[in-house]
């Protein structure tokens, strides 16, 4: 048998195989130091996905609409001569830190001035240097005051709050020096705060990433450290042996090495995901320490034979936990499938290290055995702690007398499970994983209440042709949509080509705030001949128009409110946009379509949006493939399809249950929480896999009948799937310390998963199968 030859191998070429395991992890440690954090937003659409395409080609024309940082203080005194000086002070400092491209803020606008003598407009600094006296800055105010472009950007509506936007050089916002960056910055706004008693709030896009992927770094540690000690803690409880807990602990962090260490290998580095991989690890290794210690134990206290019992327990345990391990790493795998590069790095090497976990368990734990002295009494009596034996006794009562009970409270439960399964909102926020009284919610809803948010939402236009951009009806149409977006309370004032004209209109007419608007075709004419406004135009607003004059864009901040919401603007004005680009107002007919525009919704906000409504999509389908590649493993395995429906049903009901509880607890379907079904069941499928090989060895090998083979396999698989059980409950547990509450929930709800998934296996697996003794005997 292939099992047998393969304990045999390992036991012969104990010295090899050691020294191969040392080598693989010492070179997967070198790999794993040069491990990287992510500074990226998370990319969950596929490459072949449209919005994402859109986005890209977005990015590439006019850069990143997710590099700036801002700052944002409330107070009444900001014009008051010493204030307003210091916060110019602040805007240079700011402005002279390496990574930062751009500046502005009250202390930084410029005006337009008509320039009659050379027919052009110039931009000139309404700050010109630091005011020195209370008049300058009166003077100042007054500008600012009269300019509507900058009224809601730079100083809200309401004129309690002020704003300064800090553009960054995207090259540094992906890369480690990043944190330097953001901390120079904080450094400089520090001394502004402390002489002012001003708290200063800070948000956007590269400050969220920031501060995200640090508190992912230190999780990273958090979450490996707790788990190394709070399983160490339960395996010296259950095994009393230091030596039990030394090796497993030790070959599982070997596992956990090899996990970083293929994160290298493919060019992968840590995301909110990909960190939670080195603690599932550990979690998910142990229990294959637990499944082979306890054969080996049991071996041995049969024939007192170290060897014997230790081959033995490398061949039957080797196979066992072989399939429960693919069925784990079909769990994680599946995610590989999904096309979303975030979920793709996430199944590979989870289900990757899961195998690897699983042959350095299998090779290095059989040979430190066959090195330490053979188990004493008290490693043995540990076989028959009477509290599980006395539980396990009562559910093998249970199994064989009370079944329409068992089938009865099975059915309650998945019937009130499935209408809180019903409750279950599908809704994501962009931070809504962290706690309300984190710093990074309180200050985005600082923005939120004075500038309507941070959050980038924006419409790409495509004229169809060069030089369109600046035809009339190009204009009037834009003017038409921002119309239309000024409808809904969510969205700030645009930033956008006509804006930049009605700037530069309202300079032409003299500097007056009624000619603030968008002027008619034979004025358009007129500001044409002052070249020197094209010009400047173009130099100002460059990130909005391309050289051809044939692509433009119009960009809106909104609110973190929510993909439910974003959604439901995206489909309210996606058709209207349409309809006002590509409508003709007179006869009400569409445009032939060499006319046409293409007017598209896109912008951080958006993708967001659709790769959440992805992550939902996906969850059943992953979950499902998940399902399928498991049953057609359990047919393979035993050869017989009935088998499918014995083995799935225990492991299906522990999800709905599961889901039953999200539903009541009004926890969200989120990306954060859509990783848990599929995890859950290849997990759960573990327990059923240890089950089902045991009581095929017990049924076909030893020739016992159906309801003797189920009463061998709950006492003696029982007892490791115990073990196991609490181990993974534990393990998951931890994750309740998170800061991110996506994660919270994951852990809980997984680990109720667990926990459901052990009983399951031990009482309604069993029960099932005494159920069709009938047709398994024949």
């Amino acid at each position: 048998m292939f099992w047998q030859a393969t304990s045999k191998f390992i036991l012969k070429n104990r010295t090899v195989l050691l020294g191969l395991v040392v080598l693989l992890t010492g070179f997967m440690g070198f790999q794993a130091s040069k491990v990287r954090l992510s500074y990226e937003l998370a990319k969950i659409l596929p490459a072949s996905d449209p919005n994402f395409q859109l986005y890209e080609a977005f990015k590439a024309r006019y850069g990143e609409d997710g590099n700036v940082l801002v700052m944002g203080v409330a107070t009444n005194q900001m014009f008051q001569q010493e204030v307003f000086s210091d916060w110019y002070e602040l805007n240079q400092a700011i402005k002279k830190i390496e990574g930062v491209k751009e500046v502005v803020s009250n202390a930084s606008l410029r005006e337009i001035v008509r320039n009659d003598s050379l027919k052009r407009f110039d931009f000139v600094p309404i700050v010109a240097q630091k005011p020195r006296l209370q008049s300058e800055v009166d003077s100042i105010r007054l500008k600012i005051n009269r300019l509507p472009f900058y009224q809601g950007f730079i100083v809200s509506e309401d004129g309690k709050a002020h704003l300064m936007a800090i553009t960054l050089d995207q090259q540094k916002l992906n890369d480690e020096s990043r944190g330097e960056l953001l901390e120079a910055i904080l450094k400089a706004t520090a001394v502004f705060e402390r002489k002012h008693s001003l708290k200063v709030h800070l948000s956007g896009l590269p400050y969220i990433r920031t501060e995200f992927s640090a508190k992912v770094s230190r999780e990273v540690v958090m979450f490996t450290v707790l788990a190394v000690l709070v399983t160490g803690l339960i395996l010296m409880f259950f095994f009393r042996s230091w030596w039990v807990m030394l090796i497993s602990l030790g070959v599982v962090l070997m596992g956990v090495v090899c996990s970083v260490g293929y994160m290298v290998l493919f060019g992968y580095e840590i995301s909110l995901l990909t960190g939670l991989i080195p603690s599932l690890m550990v979690v998910i290794g142990v229990p294959n320490s637990i499944f082979l210690t306890n054969k080996y134990h049991e071996e041995f206290g049969k024939t007192k034979d170290k060897s014997q019992a230790l081959a033995t327990a490398a061949e039957k345990i080797g196979e066992t936990t072989f399939w429960a391990n693919i069925t784990t790493s079909i769990g994680f795998g599946v995610f590989y499938l999904t096309g979303s590069k975030l979920l793709e790095e996430f199944g590979l090497i989870a289900s990757l290290s899961v195998m690897t976990m699983y042959m350095i368990c299998l090779v290095l734990i059989t040979i430190l055995y066959s090195y330490l002295p053979a188990p004493n009494a008290k490693h043995l009596a540990r076989l028959e702690e009477k509290f599980i034996s006395r539980f396990l006794q009562k559910v093998d009562g249970l199994v064989k007398n009370r079944r329409r009970f068992i089938y009865l409270t099975v059915s309650v439960l998945v019937l009130v499970s499935a209408y809180g399964l019903s409750r279950i909102t599908a809704i994501g926020f962009i931070v809504d994983d962290l706690p309300e009284n984190d710093p990074i919610l309180t200050d985005l809803q600082f923005f939120e209440r004075h500038f309507h948010g941070v959050m980038p939402f924006e419409v790409s236009i495509d004229t169809g042709r060069p030089g369109r951009v600046f035809a009339p009806q190009t204009l009037t149409k834009i003017r038409q949509m921002q119309k239309e977006f000024a409808t809904h309370p969510e969205f700030t004032k645009p930033l956008s080509l006509v804006e930049a004209i009605k700037f530069i209109y309202q300079a032409y007419r003299g500097g007056d705030p009624k000619y603030f608007v968008l002027p008619g075709a034979l004025e358009l004419n007129k500001l044409a001949e002052y070249t020197g406004a094209t010009k400047g135009t173009e130099a100002s607003f460059g990130s909005f128009i391309d050289t051809t004059r044939r692509y433009t864009r119009v960009s809106f901040q909104v609110a973190d409110i929510g993909t439910k919401r974003i959604d439901a603007l995206y489909d309210l004005l996606q058709p209207k946009i349409d309809s006002i680009f590509n409508i003709n107002p007179e006869t009400g007919t569409w445009l032939d379509k060499e006319d046409r525009y293409e007017a598209q919704i896109t912008g951080n906000s958006v993708v967001f949006t659709k790769g959440n409504d992805y992550l939902l999509q996906n969850l059943v389908e992953s979950t499902l493939l998940a399902i399928g590649l498991i049953s057609v493993l359990i047919v393979v395995l035993f050869g017989n399809w009935r088998m499918i429906l014995i083995a799935v049903i225990p492991s299906l009901v522990p999800l709905v249950i599961t889901a039953g509880i999200m539903g009541f607890a009004g926890i969200h379907l989120k990306p954060s929480t859509t990783l848990i079904f599929s995890i859950a069941f290849g997990l759960s499928s573990d327990g059923t896999i240890y089950f089902l090989t045991k009581y095929k060895d017990e049924f076909r090998n030893k020739g016992r009948t159906v309801a003797d083979a189920v009463s061998q396999t709950i006492q003696f698989t029982g007892i490791s799937m115990f073990y196991t059980a609490i181990i993974l409950f534990v393990g998951f547990v931890i994750f309740t310390a998170s800061t991110f509450k996506g994660t919270v929930a994951l852990g809980i709800l997984v680990s109720i998963t667990l926990l459901m998934g052990m009983l399951s296996n031990l009482i309604l697996l069993p029960a099932f199968l005494l159920w069709m003794n009938k047709k398994i005997t024949q």
